[in-house]
Formats: structure tokens, sequence, C-alpha cells
């Protein structure tokens, strides 16, 4: 669907109830000096996450990334010096705030020797410490490919690794900045073959150009590289200086395509105009957790 500049279709209205819950965690998160990407980015599900779900996805390492994507909202530009007690605050206000699932995101960080894998690495294992009923899940950068970056992140052993695609192979050098499709995909790879018992994710937009055979060969791809779990959302101009929407795929589009994933062997797929990387992070992994314990009593089942 094409609709005029700065019209988006029906489907995208949504109701703003700020909750008690969700002025717990903007305190919260302002006490702390923490980021969230809810914020940074300027995500349209923040009022239900922060509201109705209590949850929210903390962007560590600053507020400013050394990349300028054209799709994000982020502030681009020179970082400041990195917070090296960030992991014990943001593992603090993740037993503040009683959070079963821990969504834990960053800013790239090009000017460090790692990329900021050991501050990541770190706030795994500070979570793991104060809440360790909680489980982690960590969305990071592509660290430039950097294998001893990634196994720092894989060796704190989040219940999931996400790193996105964030669209089409065609599309990647005009969408994204000092990133390549080959690259993530080698992440993803990478980080099975240092724990082949890790669980990877990663997500793409739509509404940036591209065709649905693109995204398909996408699913393909990802799943070659061995990922069980994808998202797929609707690209939304955050502001005039970002990359403009080219299209609206519609909710029909959206279910169509989750059911081409499950076809072709995602173990768990969220499609939908405002899914984005975390959305519904928790009730993501509770789903993937008792569709792989039944699929492991059905294998263990075939063995007999």
């Amino acid at each position: 669907m094409t609709l005029p500049a700065g019209k988006k279709p029906p489907w995208f209205r949504i109701t703003l109830t700020p909750s008690e819950s969700y002025k717990t965690i903007k305190d919260l998160v302002r006490a702390e000096g923490l980021h969230t990407v809810c914020q940074e980015a300027r995500c349209p599900n923040l009022h239900e996450c922060w509201g109705k779900h209590g949850t929210a996805s903390f962007m560590i390492l600053g507020d400013t990334c050394t990349r300028r994507c054209r799709f994000c909202a982020v502030a681009t530009g020179l970082p400041g010096a990195v917070d090296m007690l960030e992991p014990m605050k943001i593992a603090a206000t993740v037993l503040r705030m009683g959070v079963r699932h821990a969504h834990i995101t960053m800013v790239n960080r090009d000017d460090l020797p790692d990329g900021g894998a050991g501050v990541m690495a770190a706030t795994v294992r500070a979570i793991r410490a104060r809440a360790p009923a909680c489980t982690v899940e960590v969305l990071t950068s592509d660290f430039m490919g950097s294998r001893e970056a990634i196994a720092a992140v894989a060796e704190s052993a989040p219940e999931i690794l996400s790193h996105n695609v964030e669209t089409v192979r065609r599309l990647t050098p005009r969408v994204r900045s000092r990133s390549l499709y080959e690259r993530s995909l080698a992440f993803l790879r990478m980080a099975r073959e240092l724990d082949p018992q890790a669980i990877t994710k990663s997500s793409i937009m739509l509404g940036l150009g591209e065709s649905r055979d693109e995204v398909v060969q996408t699913m393909d791809d990802l799943r070659s590289a061995g990922v069980s779990m994808i998202n797929i959302g609707q690209y939304l101009q955050p502001t005039r200086n970002n990359i403009p929407v080219q299209r609206y795929w519609t909710p029909e589009e959206f279910a169509s395509l989750r059911e081409t994933a499950l076809e072709k062997g995602f173990l768990h797929c969220e499609a939908g105009p405002l899914v984005r990387s975390s959305y519904h992070a928790l009730e993501q992994f509770d789903g993937f957790r008792q569709h792989l314990a039944e699929l492991r009593a059905r294998m263990q089942d075939q063995a007999r």
C-alpha cells in the first residue's frame, strides 16, 4: 500500500494509556542515567511495553552511535567515555523492575578495540548475579566481524543472541552504514559455531523497496546461518532526515510471511506491522522454550 507522505494505514492507530508501570520504568531509567532503545529509536510500542508488559529494551554503551544507518533515529557522532559501572546499574534496575526476561541492545562502538563486546558480556553476567531467575536476550552490533568479540558475548551465555540483518541483500548498502549483509550472516553463523546450542535470532524491516521474493531469500540465508527465530516488521520513518517509506505491507501479507517462515524451519516468527526486534520478547522466548521442549520430547520418543 502506497500513501501520501506522513500518512499511515489505519492499522497503525494505537491507544496511548500511560500507566503506573510506565511511570515507574521511566523514573527508574532516568534516575540511573540509563538509555533505552524504546526512547532513542522512537519505538511505536513504547507505551504498550512499558505500561502493559512492564518491560524495556536497555541500550548500553551510551546514546551516540558511530554509524549513521539511514533508517535509525539514534544520534550519530563521537561517543563519550564508557561507563564501566553500567552493567551493575542495568542489573540493579532489572532486579527492581522484577523483569523476567531482560532485553539488552547497544549502539555501535567502532571506536573501541572490542566494539563494546566486553561491556555487553559484563552486563549479561551482572544480570545473572543480581537476578539469576531472569533470562537474558542480547542484540549486538556486528563487531566488524571480530571472532574474539563475538566469542566474548557468546561465552557470557545469553538465552538468545541476536544480530539483525535489517533488510534484504540488495538494499543493505543503501540502508545500513559500514555494514555488510554477508558479515551479518557470518556473525550469526559464527555464534552457532562457538556455541552449537545457542539460540540465535535476527530481524528484518519491510517497506524499504524490497520484494517478497527477496524477503523469502533472506529467510533462506538466515536459516542457512543456523538462525531459529526471526522478527519481521514494518519500517516507519522516525524523522524527516531518515530514509522514506516506500510501501506499507498489510497485516495479511505479514501473516503470509509468518507462515512461510515457519514452513522453512524457523521455530518462532513474530511478523506484523508493529513488530520490532524486542517486541513481546518475553512471550516469544516462553513460546520458543515450550516449542523446543516439545520438539526434543518428540525426538526422544522417535529415538526409543
